[in-house]
Parts: structure tokens; C-alpha cells; sequence
């Protein structure tokens, strides 16, 4: 046999696709990796040391927790503009863990709350600067850009003709007997924040657009939220155990209206407030959030998430583990005590089943019925109690409140006496309670009529109904089936969160995240699959080439 060339020292084999490159070409490579090491760790160490001297200052001046908040803050800021993009997979990694770490280390503090922001914020301005000098493109893509600039127009609109009037007014109110006093409160910073809450991470879809470069960067992300998934439906599982063993006490032992309300009091192991009282038929667990809205609307997310990986993924071994994300997420839906996690994670995957294409296939669909009905039959067994409990909740309120009834009757409470542009931008929202009064609407259209008026919400409307509208022909564009499975998975939660409107998902975490940073990663997806095809492509041309190579090398003997 002829002897093959040994690679020379230092030499790196390289891809079919790859140019094979020189000493040189490689040297470089190497002290460019150095110095950007180099760099990443005197900005680690500059912001780091920047942050304990604040630290520090606050420590003494204040306590213990401010000092965390403060000096980590700084900390948190600098690295994050600095390096953007690996803020943003900190940002998501970080967020299902807001809750656990404001209320066991930030005891409560709001600062601990807003800490994701401190990944978020700065590292999209960071990305929207580079854009901005690159010249490449901000608002991706062009079909969202005028509904959007739109959007935005009629919010600022609110802003300053709603918003700013009354802060002016409660600031200066009238005197006399005859003058009518206005509303008390600091409304245009509630707007702000208001503000923030209904488009704040918007900018998350051109970021994640750019922040997935490639296949690799594509499967990163999913894989990602498949084993935040399971680590934080593994805490609550854990965290149920504990209740139900007595390692935490609950609130069964309170009385009167104790019983029924979710207190800090009672937080167990991981996340905020909770009420576990099972002689009353009454749990509703948090999770790993602050409050047990959060977890169900997590558990409803990821389940999408756990449901793309587990049909689309290449790789078999990281299907058999969203299997496994994805049994967890029902789980937790059945004890969480959240009637509409255990409603709609059942139904949602038997729906995307339908949607993806997946009932066409039954070597693998039967196998996934067979397991689901297994798992609903192993938690009948296994808390035939909680099961039965939520089943009579969900049927006695829906029978006291059917959700179409309510959202109707908050529709009509929010649209009464309404005005073009609202009440004010924020005035209906929770998280701006701190600048004064706000109204309880649980519905997420009738809040932002409420807020925004008639016309502000039909600009909403359009905005994400272009999104739904571009993400469904992107979808329908594609050809490989891996990536038309996992689009279609990512359409279905898109048109579902877009038009969603009992509770206000779009409000809070995680799915207020989730969605926008799905529909940049749903844009990115025909290039993710152009360069799955072109690689697939070079490789057979590779392997006929070697063959073609083998055959005359037989020929010769």
C-alpha cells in the first residue's frame, strides 16, 4: 500500500469545506486568540475591581444587600456592553433565576428584580451602535418596520399628550373650592416604565437575529432552554416534595384568608411566594419565579421549547433529553396547582403534533402518544389528589367565570368613558405601582385599550400580526425538514402568544423575553438552513471525490 503523508507538527487537519491554512495563517489566528483572551480578562478584572470599591462604599454606608446589588450592578453593566452578545446567553440563562435570587439573596429587593436588565440593556445598545457603525441593518425585517414605527408613535403619543399633562397636573394641583383635584401620582415616569414594559425588548428580535450566526449558534440556543428547562422543573419538583414532607411549612397551618393567599412567608427551597394548602384544595406554587403566574406562563413556554428540540433536533441523544424536558414541564404543570398550565400544556402539544407534521409519522408518533398517556396515567396515580383538585377548580371557574365571559367583561370595564389615545401609558401595569395607583385589568387587550386607547391598540395589533404574518411565510419557505419542523413548532407559539389575551404574558417574565428573542431567532432560520444545505452539499461532494480518488487507486494496482 502507498504511504500517506504524515501532517507536519502544529499543522491542523482541516474541513472538507475549510481552505487547509498555512504557519503563518495559523500563528496569527493564535496571537489573535491571545489578545482578545488577554482583553476579555483585563475588562473582567477592571470592572470586577470597579465594582468592589462600589461594593465596598456601600457596605458601610448602607447594608449588606445594596452592596451585592450595587457593586454586582456595575460589575454587570460594563461586561455586558463590552461583550454583548455573551451578555445576551447570560441574560438567558440568568432570567429563569430572577426570582430565586431576589427573594433568598436580595431578600426582596427590587434592585435583585431588575438585575436582568443589567445584561439586557446594555448589551442591545451595545449591538445597535455596532450596527448602526457597520451599516447594517437595525429593524429586522423590513415587513415590521413601518407597524412598528407606528406602535411607537402612537405610545409616545400617550406619553406626552396623556401621561405628561397628568404629571403636571397632580404635581400642581388647583386650588379653590370649586377646583376638581386630580389623580395623585408621578404618571410620567409611570409611563416610562410602562413604556418598557410593552416595548422594551422588542429590540431582543434583531439582536438574537445577529446573535445566531450559524447552525451551531442555532442548536446552542434551543439546547439551552431544553436544560434550563429541566433544571428548573427538577427545583420544582423538589420544591413539592419538600412541601409535602414537611421540610417546608406551607400555609396550611394558617387560617382564615392565610389559607388562600400566596405569601414570601412561606417561599420554599427556590422562587417567591406561594400558598400550599392541600386540606383546602388550595396550592399554587412559583417555581423558580417570584410569583406562581410566572412559573405556569414558564411551563407553557417550554413547553414549545421542549416540544421543537424533541421532534426537530439532529442530534438523537439531545431528542431523548427534550423528551425528558419535555415530560418534566407536564409534571410540574400537574403540581404546580396553575389550572391553566395543566389545561394548556396537554393541549398544546397535541396541537403542535398536528401542526408539525408529526402524526404522518407514526414509527415516532406512537411511541410519543404511548408515553404521554403513560405519563398522564403515572400522575393520576401518583397525585390523584392534586389532579382532582385542579380538574373541580378548573370546572368550578369556568362555570363562575367562563374565560370568554371574563375577558368580554373586562373588555367592556376597560373600554368605558374611553378615550383615542387611553389613561395614560403604565396606568394599568403592576410593575409601576411605585409612581402611583394603578388599575386591576387581568386581560391583556383590555389593559392596553385601557392605557393606550382604541387606537394604540390596533397599532399593537398590526405589529405583532406582521410578525405572525412574515413568521408563517418563512416557515412555509423552508425546505429540510429539520428546520421546517423547528419553524413551525416556533410559528405555533408566536400566533399564540401574539393574540393571546387572558392574563398579560407579553407583560412579565419569561414569555415577554421568550417571544421576541423566537422571532429573531425564526428570521435567522432560512440562513440557518441555506448553510445546513450548502455544508451537507461539500461534504457528499467530498466524500464522491474520495470515492472517485479510491477507485482509480484500485484501478493503478
Amino acid at each position: 500500500m502507498p504511504k500517506t503523508k504524515s501532517k507536519k507538527k502544529g499543522q491542523q487537519a482541516a474541513k472538507p469545506d475549510e481552505p487547509v491554512l498555512s504557519k503563518k495563517e495559523l500563528a496569527a489566528q493564535k496571537r489573535q486568540a491571545a489578545k482578545e483572551r488577554q482583553a476579555f480578562i483585563q475588562t473582567v478584572t477592571t470592572a470586577g475591581g470597579l465594582g468592589a470599591v462600589v461594593g465596598i462604599a456601600l457596605f458601610f454606608a448602607a447594608d449588606v444587600k445594596l452592596a451585592i446589588a450595587g457593586g454586582g450592578g456595575i460589575t454587570v453593566l460594563w461586561i455586558s456592553f463590552v461583550y454583548p452578545y455573551l451578555a445576551l446567553w447570560l441574560f438567558t440563562i440568568y432570567m429563569p433565576f430572577a426570582g430565586t435570587v431576589t427573594y433568598w439573596i436580595g431578600g426582596g429587593n427590587a434592585i435583585f428584580q431588575l438585575a436582568k436588565d443589567g445584561f439586557a440593556f446594555p448589551a442591545m445598545a451595545a449591538i445597535f451602535l455596532e450596527l448602526k457603525k457597520k451599516g447594517k441593518p437595525i429593524i429586522i425585517p423590513k415587513q415590521i418596520q413601518k407597524p412598528l414605527i407606528i406602535l411607537i408613535g402612537f405610545v409616545l403619543a400617550t406619553l406626552f399628550v396623556v401621561n405628561l399633562p397628568l404629571h403636571i397636573a397632580s404635581a400642581n394641583p388647583p386650588t379653590g373650592p370649586m377646583a376638581r383635584k386630580p389623580p395623585e401620582g408621578k404618571f410620567f415616569f409611570m409611563g416610562i416604565l410602562g413604556m418598557k414594559v410593552l416595548l422594551g425588548y422588542i429590540p431582543l428580535i434583531t439582536c438574537t437575529y445577529y446573535l445566531i450566526r450559524n447552525k451551531k449558534d442555532f442548536l446552542r440556543f434551543t439546547r439551552l432552554h431544553v436544560v434550563l428547562a429541566i433544571i428548573c422543573c427538577g427545583l420544582g419538583l423538589m420544591q413539592y416534595m419538600m412541601l409535602i414532607t414537611g421540610a417546608c411549612k406551607g400555609t396550611d397551618h394558617l387560617t382564615g384568608d392565610a389559607l388562600f393567599k400566596a405569601t414570601l412567608d412561606a417561599k420554599c427551597l427556590v422562587g417567591g411566594s406561594l400558598v400550599y394548602s392541600p386540606s383546602q384544595g388550595m396550592i399554587r406554587l412559583p417555581g423558580t419565579f417570584v410569583a406562581p403566574w410566572q412559573w405556569a406562563w414558564f411551563l407553557i413556554g417550554n413547553t414549545f421549547l421542549t416540544f421543537a428540540s424533541a421532534f426537530s433536533d439532529p442530534s438523537l441523544i439531545w431528542q431523548l433529553i427534550s423528551f425528558l424536558g419535555m415530560a418534566l414541564v407536564f409534571a410540574n404543570a400537574v403540581i404546580s396547582g396553575q389550572r391553566i398550565a395543566l389545561l394548556l400544556v396537554p393541549v398544546i402539544i397535541v396541537i403542535m403534533l398536528v401542526l408539525t407534521g408529526q402524526l404522518s409519522k407514526p414509527a415516532r408518533f406512537i411511541p410519543i402518544v404511548g408515553g404521554l398517556a403513560l405519563l398522564i396515567v403515572l400522575s393520576f396515580i401518583l397525585f390523584p389528589d392534586v389532579i382532582q383538585e385542579r380538574i373541580d377548580s378548573t370546572v368550578d371557574r369556568w362555570n363562575a367565570s367562563p374565560p370568554t365571559g371574563f375577558i368580554t367583561e373586562q373588555a367592556e370595564h376597560a373600554s368605558h368613558g374611553q378615550r383615542p389615545l387611553g389613561y395614560g401609558v403604565g396606568r394599568a401595569t403592576n410593575s409601576t405601582r411605585m409612581f402611583g395607583d394603578t388599575r386591576l385589568i387581568e386581560t391583556y387587550y383590555p389593559k392596553l385599550i385601557y392605557e393606550i386607547g382604541t387606537l394604540g391598540v390596533l397599532a399593537f395589533l398590526g405589529f405583532v400580526t406582521a410578525i405572525t404574518v412574515t413568521s408563517f411565510k418563512i416557515w412555509r419557505s423552508l425546505k429540510d425538514k429539520v428546520w421546517r419542523s423547528y419553524a413551525a413548532s416556533f410559528w405555533v407559539f408566536i400566533f399564540f402568544i401574539s393574540y393571546q389575551t387572558y392574563y398579560y404574558p407579553l407583560d412579565v417574565d419569561p414569555v415577554a423575553v421568550y417571544y421576541w428573542m423566537i422571532v429573531g431567532l425564526m428570521l435567522r432560520l432560512p440562513d440557518v438552513e441555506r448553510e445546513d444545505v450548502e455544508e451537507r452539499a461539500a461534504r457528499e461532494l467530498d466524500e464522491d471525490e474520495n470515492a472517485k480518488t479510491k477507485k482509480k487507486k484500485k484501478r493503478k494496482r
